[in-house]
């Protein structure tokens, strides 16, 4: 059998002559007056293929009776086109095949929805997913995959260039309950007890540190039972990173060149080195969020100093309390932003979010401003509130007052509806920043001190006299780096001193048997000699998701779970027989358990 000796997007004019073999889908078949025109389709491009019954009757008659979506090899003479015939639209434009043979490798049935992009994004995603095979043929799809192939060769390239060895950590370990729910997995040989899948390979790289690895890594699998959304998936790909004997800026440095490299590779725009920087505090400052979009402005303002000693209650009494008062100016947003929206749901988020409500100002494009707290401004708070937010006709003005914690992250909120209401976000912009600084430890729902990010993380040496009597104003040598509002990934300096980090273990008031159950291999390696090490990881899934201008991480993986966490092509998860549930010594908690026996006699 002659294989194929081009692909549907390699002939160009200058194949002119030549005689070729193609490979690939039937994309559509026209019939013009006696010529059968088929349209050839791979992974590379798409190629027209001609039929004339005076070349081959036979040839003919087979490409006739062809659909789309048929299988089929072809044989024939490339011919250029004439200047006036050529399909700018397609890299093959200038050329056609002239075929002599046509073979079909397979039929098929009409598939249940249509594969050209515009057409199959209006069906609905889960059909997509049941019929991803299909679904991935679609143009938009392979190019998603190519782009993301491209991005993991460069990280390969780019670690392995700068001394780094790729080094497979385990998939079955042991769970380490904190952030994410474990995905378990029952033992056969062990009844009782389960693995669980890594949520990330985090003791496994630091042990490598330890082991003298040095520089590690890895582009690594990891699953977490979550609640999902657009850039979440229960199972997802981090590149995976971990350097012995640095510090915070070797970590920084080499992942500017990362970037550098990864934008250059996918024919992105190339940020300027070094990547910004800004701390946790003035990310929430500024932007309400620890994961800052710089596409735009509309930063949030401090008007503490316009309103000192203010008549207005509700700001003077936030103010009297130690909150704060912030405010964002909308520019042109009020004639996009309606009542509605401003008095029902945004201060709906407002009274969720424990504040009274959400103050706001319309400024009219005669410049008069409506609302209903100007009546108690007085005329120099006016000018120096108009000064400072720079007012002007048709902006909508929004205030937060409440303490930091409940104003910031409602306005960082409200600034991204706002955006994105108003047109401000501009695509295809990449804007990157490293957020540091963060806070060491926070508060969970029960009040108990947890690490932020884990509890191996170092503390800014400057804090650590504030550990024992005041940890929540403790720093990490921590660090994100975010992409267009969105966390690309993150990671810390870690603690390598064996009685450090006990220290920390009791700030965080671990049980002894606790810290003895969960992390008594990493205490017992830190004991014989490690190295300073601190590493990162970055989401290679939103990092593509993002980069290809996609809404959902699940239009970047091949095979992805649903919002439901199903995979709808291999209908899983899903039921398994008595026997293999007897194997691995679990009993569904729905079946009746079997009569207890009687004691036998002695």
């Amino acid at each position: 059998m002659q294989s194929r000796t081009h692909t549907c997007g390699q002939l160009r004019a200058g194949d002119d002559g030549a005689s070729v073999f193609l490979c690939g889908w039937v994309d559509s078949v026209r019939d013009h007056g006696g010529l059968i025109f088929l349209d050839l389709r791979d992974r590379y491009g798409i190629t027209q293929c001609v039929f004339d019954p005076q070349d081959s009757q036979v040839a003919w008659s087979r490409a006739e009776s062809c659909r789309p979506e048929y299988v089929v090899r072809v044989h024939g003479t490339v011919r250029a086109r004439p200047a006036d015939m050529v399909n700018d639209k397609i890299a093959t434009g200038a050329i056609e095949v002239r075929c002599s043979g046509i073979e079909v490798l397979n039929r098929a049935k009409t598939p249940p929805f249509p594969l050209e992009d515009r057409e199959a994004m209006a069906v609905s995603e889960d059909l997509r997913l049941e019929y991803r095979y299909l679904d991935l043929r679609r143009p938009s799809m392979q190019r998603n995959l190519l782009l993301r192939h491209k991005l993991i060769q460069t990280a390969r390239n780019y670690f392995d260039a700068n001394g780094f060895m790729e080094i497979e950590t385990p998939i079955l370990t042991k769970s380490t309950p904190e952030g994410a729910r474990d995905y378990l997995v029952p033992s056969r040989v062990c009844p009782g007890t389960f693995f669980a899948l890594p949520q990330a390979p985090q003791q496994y790289k630091q042990l490598l540190m330890m082991s003298g690895m040095d520089r590690y890594f890895q582009v690594a699998r990891c699953f977490r039972d979550e609640d999902l959304r657009a850039d979440r998936q229960p199972e997802f790909t981090q590149l995976d990173v971990e350097m012995s004997f640095v510090g915070q800026e070797d970590i920084i440095t080499l992942i500017d060149g990362l970037i550098a490299k990864l934008m250059e590779a996918t024919g992105k725009p190339v940020p300027a080195l070094p990547l910004p920087r800004m701390t946790w505090r003035e990310a929430m400052d500024r932007f309400g969020s620890d994961k800052p979009d710089l596409r735009f402005g509309m930063e949030i303002t401090d008007l503490a100093d316009v309103f000192a000693g203010t008549s207005f209650k509700v700001f003077a009494r936030a103010l009297e309390s130690g909150g704060v008062l912030k405010a964002i100016n909308v520019k042109g947003g009020s004639p996009h932003c309606s009542i509605k929206m401003v008095e029902q749901d945004w201060t709906g988020m407002a009274k969720e979010a424990g504040l009274g409500g959400l103050a706001y100002i319309r400024v009219q494009e005669d410049g008069t401003w409506k609302s209903p707290i100007v009546k108690f401004f007085s005329d120099a708070e006016k000018a120096a509130m108009t000064a400072k937010l720079g007012i002007a006709p048709g902006d909508l003005v929004l205030f937060g007052a409440d303490k930091a914690e409940k104003v910031l992250p409602l306005l960082g909120r409200i600034r991204l509806l706002a955006a994105a209401q108003t047109g401000a976000i501009p695509e295809d912009v990449f804007k990157f920043t490293w957020v540091t600084d963060f806070p060491l430890f926070e508060r969970n729902d029960e009040g108990r001190l947890v690490s932020v990010h884990h509890p191996f993380t170092s503390p800014n040496p400057d804090d650590i006299p504030l550990l024992d009597s005041d940890p929540e104003k403790v720093r990490a040598v921590a660090y994100d780096i975010v992409l267009n509002g969105t966390e690309l990934g993150g990671g810390s300096i870690r603690i390598h001193d064996p009685e450090f980090q006990a220290r920390m273990f009791k700030v965080l008031g671990l049980p002894e048997a606790e810290i003895k159950d969960r992390f008594q291999h990493l205490i017992r390696a830190l004991e014989y000699g490690a190295p300073p090490h601190g590493g990162l990881a970055i989401g290679a899934d939103r990092l593509v998701m993002l980069l290809a201008g996609c809404k959902s991480i699940r239009d970047v993986i091949a095979f992805p779970k649903t919002q439901k966490a199903m995979d709808l092509l291999m209908s899983a998860p899903a039921t398994v027989d008595a026997k293999q549930l007897r194997d691995i010594h679990i009993r569904l908690a729905a079946e009746t358990p079997p009569a207890a026996q009687a004691p036998a006699a002695e």
